[in-house]
């Protein structure tokens, strides 16, 4: 397996994890988001198949999405006259799995590989959180690869707010 980054002339094939909106967007919406410069999207390749994918955005974490408690902890982290209102992050814009590959552990291998490969690159901007608007069917598994809620309001009636701290990968 091998993750490549999509390009405007990438052929896309099939794709089905089980949910419209993730298969649509990959198929409908991926390439015009690179070519706005919106997102960009890594392909996970499986012998010409695509097992999985993910796209990146930039985002931030701010106190006006967070609950004070956790805003709190987030502040804590920063010493005295380095806290801000808000602090760089990357958001995973989008992140499935094929349903030929899932029960195998790929969604938690690919969220590995993702953290690793974002705290390894050296890239002309910083940023310290990951964050995800979580499809509630999707929270387990994000809670299970090190994400927490940041909000425990829902940012609409399907999605919650959560992140991660790069701080965490070794």
């Amino acid at each position: 397996m091998n993750v490549v980054p999509l390009t405007l002339d990438y052929e896309l094939t099939a794709f089905d994890c089980g949910d419209s909106d993730l298969n649509e967007f990959l198929l409908d919406d991926a390439k015009h988001f690179l070519e706005k410069r919106i997102a960009n999207t890594f392909i996970l390749e499986d012998n010409g198949r695509i097992a999985a994918y993910f796209c990146l955005l930039n985002d931030k974490v701010s106190r006006v999405e967070v609950t004070n408690s956790r805003w709190n902890k987030i502040k804590d982290s920063f010493p005295e006259g380095k806290r801000f209102r808000s602090y760089p992050a990357i958001k995973i814009g989008r992140f499935a799995v094929s349903k030929d590959y899932q029960g195998h552990n790929i969604g938690s291998m690919l969220m590995d590989l993702l953290k690793d490969r974002l705290n390894s690159q050296i890239s002309q901007s910083a940023f310290r959180f990951i964050t995800v608007d979580a499809y509630h069917s999707a929270i387990q598994f994000y809670q299970k690869n090190g994400f927490v809620e940041l909000s425990q309001k829902e940012e609409d009636e399907h999605t919650r707010l959560m992140f991660f701290d790069m701080m965490e990968v070794g």
